[in-house]
């Protein structure tokens, strides 16, 4: 069973939708957050994520053609609003912190990963629903939630029989895959209005086979990172 996600002002929406499964209902409420912004911050002004700096994440990396059409499609619509556009190699799901470099030894990745491929963790599909956004990016929702949330949580506790960092607790999970991060502060109307444009566009489905352990940095206006394990989930093939 998934665990309940819990209303936190940090995360975004700060409140989960009703139902972590129905697509109208997340997508709706992922809109209508977006929607009653009033000002967008600039993404890249992060306290602790300077150029350069380096951690290590779980992550989801899609490996679909359709949805890198549909990122790109949406991102030169949306050109004029001057976003930092995530390149076709960059989309990511985003899921568990494990640590910073100076936190995390070989020893302990090497644990983790151990831990992690005894793990029941059953292959899935998704759909990114153009288009949305955050306090300071934009973003496709996905659905369903309920996959990334168990996953999620899965890692987690991978994370504490490592004995490694970790980051944010499941409850506070918003499965979301970026498009664009916006680098300067601005009053959200127009950007909303911009991206409502596009609601029209019919969602892209595609296959979570992996999670891949990264080692994630922040390049000028970009994340990128260096995969340096992946773990093949169960069932895989019967998405084929």
């Amino acid at each position: 069973m998934a665990p309940e996600l819990v209303l936190d002002q940090r995360a975004f929406p700060a409140a989960p939708p009703d139902d972590l499964d129905d697509p109208h209902v997340i997508v709706e409420h992922d809109w209508s957050s977006f929607a009653d912004l009033g000002q967008l911050s600039n993404h890249w002004d992060r306290p602790g994520w300077s150029n350069g700096r380096r951690a290590f994440y779980w992550m989801v990396v899609p490996r679909s053609k359709q949805l890198i059409s549909q990122a790109r499609h949406c991102q030169q619509h949306l050109d004029r609003l001057g976003m930092d556009s995530v390149p076709d190699d960059g989309l990511h799901i985003t899921l568990v912190r494990i640590g910073s470099l100076d936190q995390v030894s070989t020893a302990a990745i090497e644990r983790l990963v151990g831990y992690v491929e005894q793990l029941p963790l059953q292959a899935f599909r998704l759909n990114a629903h153009p288009l949305a956004g955050s306090r300071s990016a934009l973003r496709f929702s996905v659905t369903p939630w309920t996959p990334l949330v168990e996953l999620h949580a899965a890692l987690s506790e991978a994370g504490r029989h490592a004995n490694v960092p970790g980051g944010k607790p499941t409850t506070r999970l918003r499965p979301h895959l970026g498009v664009a991060y916006n680098n300067h502060a601005r009053s959200a109307q127009p950007v909303v209005d911009a991206v409502s444009e596009l609601r029209g566009l019919a969602p892209v489905s595609f296959d979570v086979t992996r999670v891949e352990l990264v080692e994630l940095r922040r390049e000028t206006a970009a994340y990128r990172w260096a995969v340096l394990r992946s773990v093949l989930l169960q069932d895989a093939d019967r998405l084929a």
